[in-house]
Order: structure tokens, then sequence, then C-alpha cells
């Protein structure tokens, strides 16, 4: 299969990115183009890099805490601009309690400290497969999907 565009990208004030670090650099190894925005990128900035790299996947890395607003702004931001085929991923220190609301914004997966990287590649690899069976799988989607 074709490889696939995917921006990593650390928003707001986070200073810690080694996990973010170690995911691109697991999905360049995997075949995937990736590219990497770098610490404390406003959600705009974050819209404007995928939408001029051309991406299809957006990972996002919180351990700040400030997931719960950030991650569904970037989902609106995405939608607002007509960028309703990404599908957003998150990472981080994400409760359990806190991803029912992320999903619900438009978040397809959320990965947490120690997830084997064969997890995130399966994820990718399930979003191919949807889009190959012409299911949308991005932010513009209200049907739920969500990977476990």
């Amino acid at each position: 299969m074709d490889p696939l565009r995917i921006v990593v990208a650390k928003p707001g004030l986070d200073g810690h990115d080694r996990g973010a670090k170690v995911v691109a650099r697991a999905l360049r190894d995997a075949g995937h183009e990736v590219i990497y925005t770098g610490l404390r990128r406003t959600p705009e900035e974050i819209i404007r890099i995928v939408e001029d790299e051309d991406a299809s996947i957006l990972g996002l890395s919180s351990l700040s805490g400030a997931h719960g607003f950030l991650f569904p702004r970037v989902c609106e931001l995405l939608r607002e601009s007509g960028l309703n085929d990404i599908v957003v991923f998150g990472g981080g220190i994400i409760p359990q309690a806190d991803r029912p609301e992320l999903f619900s914004a438009g978040v397809r997966a959320i990965f947490g400290p120690g997830t084997p990287t064969e997890e995130f590649l399966h994820f990718l690899n399930e979003v191919k497969k949807r889009r190959i069976a012409n299911e949308p799988v991005g932010v513009g989607v209200s049907d739920g999907w969500h990977w476990r």
C-alpha cells in the first residue's frame, strides 16, 4: 500500500516531545511520510501545516492535561477548513474518563504511553482499509467510529 502523509504535532504549551518523536520515527520507519511540527504549536498553526503538507492523518500529543480543549479545537478547525477527511489520533497522558468526549469531537484513536508500535500501525492499516472501501473515517464523520 502507498505510504500515508502524517503530521505529528504538539499543541499547546506542553514541552515534552520524546513520545511524539518516538511515534514519528516509528511511522517513518514503517514507510510513511512524516512531518513533525515541533513543540508549542497553536491549533491554527497545526491546521495550516496539515493543509500545506497535504497530510491525510494528524497525530496530536499532549502530556499537559490540555487535551480536553486542544484536541476538540483542532478537530473543529479541520472541519471549518473543509478538511473533513483528515483522520486524527491522539497520544499522551489522557485519562479513560476523558476519551469519550475526544472521540465525539472527531479523534479516531488514542494511544497512551507504552503502546506497542504495532498497535498504531494496525490502526493506520484499518484507516487505509476503510478508505479503500469508501467508508469515511475523518473528523467530518459523525458515525462514532473510533479505534478500540
